[in-house]
């Protein structure tokens, strides 16, 4: 359906209501030239994350077999940094640069 701008202000919310039940979209023109066209908004699928991953990385070796090599968590090498924050100690060296300045 074709119709002209002027006509287009005057029946704006009807024409919308018409292009959303019938899914005909209308060209609206100025001086019998097309400068516009209403079309109907068509609702979009949900979209589900599950496997938007897949096939984006590349798996290089075996990803099964363990490897030899001990664990720091067994070994006890990174036990420091599961210590509490010593809080008191940090206070310290906050006061003491400010001492510095």
């Amino acid at each position: 359906m074709k119709i002209n701008a002027t006509e287009f202000k005057a029946k704006c919310l009807q024409l919308m209501d018409e292009v959303a039940m019938t899914h005909e979209p209308v060209i609206i023109t100025k001086r019998g030239k097309p400068v516009a066209k209403l079309i109907p908004v068509e609702p979009e699928e949900a979209k589900s994350y599950f496997g938007c991953m897949a096939g984006t990385i590349d798996i290089l070796g075996d990803i099964i077999t363990p490897i030899e090599e001990p664990w720091a968590a067994l070994t006890g090498e990174e036990d420091h940094l599961y210590d509490e924050p010593r809080v008191q100690d940090e206070k310290a060296k906050y006061e003491n640069d400010a001492e510095q300045k």
